[in-house]
């Protein structure tokens, strides 16, 4: 029988220099996104509306021509730390 991560892996290659096209904020939210969080929580978090979280990820889902929001997360897990240093050097 095969699994699922054997016909999906779940690595979605995007390069650490793709992440640049994401504005600051962008990039905050996409480190929340491989936590896992939900919009409302991320709304509260960052003290913004829920509909601004949407539009955020939308925005990141299509800068890095990804396919959803769970890419986006795997993304985000996977260069979590590249994500936090290009917050750190803005």
């Amino acid at each position: 029988m095969t699994t699922v991560a054997e016909t999906r892996p779940f690595d979605v290659p995007v390069a650490v220099e793709t992440l640049a096209r994401l504005t600051g904020r962008e990039r905050e939210v996409l480190r929340h996104l491989a936590k896992g969080e939900s919009n409302r929580v991320l709304a509260r978090r960052l003290g913004i509306a829920e509909r601004t979280v949407r539009a955020h990820v939308t925005s990141i889902v299509r800068k890095l021509e990804l396919g959803s929001r769970f890419e986006a997360g795997l993304v985000a897990f996977h260069h979590y730390e590249a994500l936090a240093e290009e917050a750190i050097a803005s």
